[in-house]
């Protein structure tokens, strides 16, 4: 097979701005970002992941990652790829400018995928004193005691008997895990196929990931301490549990919560969501466990096919991707994302819910980004009250407002659905929460359905 370019243009040592300009010819040296790298969105410095086309021949795939200058840092191949028959992505360190890289790179014809590794952020606002009185509203309904019409309607669901069940499993992506806090413990997943043995006993790549997996450090533990609290928090939301007299109650009393820990104290790259998103397609293709969700409030950096595929392997086994919608940029004024994509939750994926932020009055709230077609709908997202981790103890409880707070809203809502009914598939659940969402003002024209989750209309 003929080499690209020819190689005595390789043997001369041609001069980098040649090189640069040689490739700039024929296709853009920048990410979908567009312009100079340092208006890019967070990204990994010198870092590239790259996917090579099927079959390619090996001395192509050497001379691709040569011309671009690249170390090779780490293979991920994770069993989700291989089930579906997908080439391995390749973490890159790269010797040479990371425009000039991704140009080489994406013009050379044994690269299926070039893309830089973007950092994501969790999509929580700063805790607002204002809203510290002590009321769990978006729990609430119309006919709940009290009462705010505004809220999830989650009482609604309880009272009508449906409190979750057991069966059914939702994956929390994003930081650690309390799992002892008091709210939480009852509902955090222990794995029965990997006992803690150091043995990999299930033979899916991790020894003793008895309550999921740590992608930010590479190892077992998903609770790390105080610093996981965005984690802690998000999952109370979907499932601390209800009716015990302590704390807060989940919108889903009754759930399995399995943490894939990606997020750390600086965000987290592509590289590891896709690892943890894999990790719980993985889990329910291995061992048929019932995870219906995964519940997703980060995001940044800019567009990822190969996270795409990721959510598109989750989605093909029926697992729903719950995303916050974002929190605007510095201003703190919520942008649409039909003009301005915020990922993953711009992502055209069938399998993803994209949610934004209402205040207990009804209104957007002013941070929340929106979306006529990229957006689905809105759920409580200020001032909601949550399991935080504590130094000591069982927990604490905080305070916080954010998509990050309105996405669980919905993935509890799942939850609840795929308990009262059993089977149901991803598209036929995404319909009932959409179907089933509240006409609101403030969302008309701002959201797929127009209006906010009704977790007591199914």
């Amino acid at each position: 097979m003929a080499s690209w370019p020819p190689r005595p243009l390789l043997a001369a040592g041609l001069l980098l701005s040649t090189l640069h300009a040689l490739l700039c010819a024929t296709a853009p040296c920048f990410s979908e970002a567009g312009g100079s790298e340092a208006s890019w969105p967070d990204h990994v410095p010198s870092e590239i992941l790259v996917q090579f086309r099927a079959g390619t021949d090996p001395a192509l795939r050497v001379e691709a990652l040569a011309g671009a200058g690249t170390l090779t840092r780490e293979e991920i191949w994770t069993a989700a790829m291989q089930a579906s028959g997908q080439e391995a992505v390749h973490r890159l360190t790269v010797g040479t400018p990371l425009p000039l890289a991704l140009g080489w790179l994406r013009t050379h014809p044994a690269v299926a995928v070039a893309e830089p590794n973007w950092i994501y952020r969790h999509c929580d606002i700063s805790n607002d004193p204002y809203y510290l009185n002590g009321r769990l509203w978006g729990m609430y309904g119309n006919a709940t005691t009290p009462a705010n019409a505004n809220g999830s309607q989650a009482g609604e669901a309880w009272s009508a008997g449906n409190t979750g069940s057991k069966s059914v499993l939702v994956g929390v992506i994003d930081e650690g895990v309390m799992h002892r806090h008091a709210d939480l413990a009852a509902n955090i997943w222990v794995s029965p196929y990997d006992p803690v043995d150091g043995l990999d006993n299930d033979g899916n790549g991790f020894v003793d990931d008895i309550r999921g997996w740590d992608f930010a450090n590479g190892n077992r533990s998903t609770y790390d301490g105080v610093q996981d609290d965005h984690g802690t928090h998000v999952a109370g939301t979907i499932g601390a549990a209800g009716g015990n007299g302590r704390g807060v109650a989940g919108v889903c009393w009754s759930v399995k919560l399995i943490t894939a820990k990606f997020l750390g104290p600086s965000g987290g790259t592509t590289a590891d969501a896709i690892r943890a998103v894999d990790y719980i397609t993985d889990l329910k293709s291995r061992h048929g466990l019932n995870i219906v969700a995964t519940n997703n409030s980060w995001g940044g950096g800019g567009y990822s096919r190969l996270l795409k595929d990721a959510i598109e392997r989750a989605g093909a086994q029926e697992i729903l991707f719950v995303a916050a919608a974002g929190n605007g940029g510095s201003d703190g004024v919520g942008d649409n994302n039909d003009v301005k994509p915020f990922y993953p939750a711009s992502y055209s994926c069938a399998s993803i819910i994209a949610v934004a932020a209402i205040g207990s009055n009804g209104g957007r709230a002013r941070f929340s980004n929106y979306g006529a077609s990229s957006v689905d709908l809105g759920a409580p997202g200020v001032g909601t009250w949550s399991t935080v981790p504590s130094l000591a103890g069982k927990g604490a409880y905080a305070i916080a407002s954010g998509t990050s707070m309105a996405a669980p809203h919905v993935t509890g809502a799942v939850a609840l659905y795929a308990a009262s009914h059993p089977g149901a598939a991803a598209a036929e659940i995404k319909a009932a929460i959409l179907a089933s969402a509240i006409p609101t003002a403030s969302l008309s024209g701002r959201c797929v359905s127009r209006g906010r989750l009704n977790a007591g209309g199914f």
